[in-house]
């Protein structure tokens, strides 16, 4: 039987005796690959696809989406429907990136244990998803999930220009206008026969007017997460895109 080269064991040898040479070889062949792989996105102006009709959310929407945050919906909620099949037949189109553009977080999640909300936007009514918050099992007999009637206290909206702020500094495209009108903005979108509703709406093309669902000036925290429930998946008109994709 033929032996194995005395001049190739040595050559390993120094690897396979030494375990911090081993280390520190393993991070230069991973720190090579990683640079292989990141630096032709330095080349690139953007990695997200422009897709017509994305724009930032609403005053109303935000403070929806910061909600739906803090009550912690995306560990059971994902917004993230995958190319594939099931999914898609499910769910409706696959996400793409430029849904998420100006999400800081997205919310992707990391577990599914109710339906994913990326197409959620349209598919109830406004006063579905309050009736389903407030008790899920009225509307969903099934569900496991929590009910939330405690949303239906005043929404707390003192520094949702503050947040808009914060959102410009990561890049949302946040103009001053929006910024000092985000108070009026915030009410206008609850109020479709209001004074402000059509100079909200020239800000916010296409955004939905909703109507409240308290007495009337009274913003509560549940109106908030409707307005941002609705928005999911509205976005992008998805024939539009699937036939220009289908012309390249």
């Amino acid at each position: 039987m033929a032996t194995a080269q005395p001049g190739l064991w040595k050559r390993h040898e120094i690897f396979e005796k030494n375990s911090i040479v081993l280390l520190l070889g393993a991070l230069l062949v991973v720190a090579i690959g990683g640079l292989v792989e990141i630096t032709p996105l330095f080349y690139l102006k953007s990695t997200i696809e422009t897709v017509e009709g994305v724009r930032p959310y609403t005053p109303l929407e935000l403070a929806g989406r910061s909600i739906y945050i803090r009550e912690g919906c995306y560990l059971c909620h994902s917004q993230m429907i995958r190319p594939m099949r099931d999914e898609v037949e499910r769910y409706g189109h696959f996400s793409l990136a430029a849904e998420s553009l100006y999400d800081h977080p997205f919310q992707w999640g990391s577990k599914r244990t109710g339906p994913d909300l990326a197409r959620v936007g349209g598919k109830y009514s406004d006063e579905w998803h309050r009736e389903h918050l407030r008790d899920p099992r009225a509307v969903v007999p099934a569900s496991i999930m929590p009910p939330y009637a405690f949303l239906d206290r005043p929404l707390d909206a003192d520094a949702i220009a503050d947040d808009l702020k914060a959102n410009r500094a990561l890049g949302v495209p946040y103009d001053d206008a929006m910024v000092a009108l985000a108070a009026a903005d915030l009410k206008a979108q609850l109020d479709p026969e209001g004074p402000g509703a059509a100079e909200f709406q020239r800000r916010y093309p296409g955004a939905a007017l909703h109507a409240v669902s308290g007495e009337k000036g009274r913003v509560a925290e549940i109106d908030a997460l409707v307005a941002y429930l609705q928005v999911l998946g509205t976005m992008v008109d998805f024939k539009i895109y699937d036939d220009k994709k289908n012309l390249r």
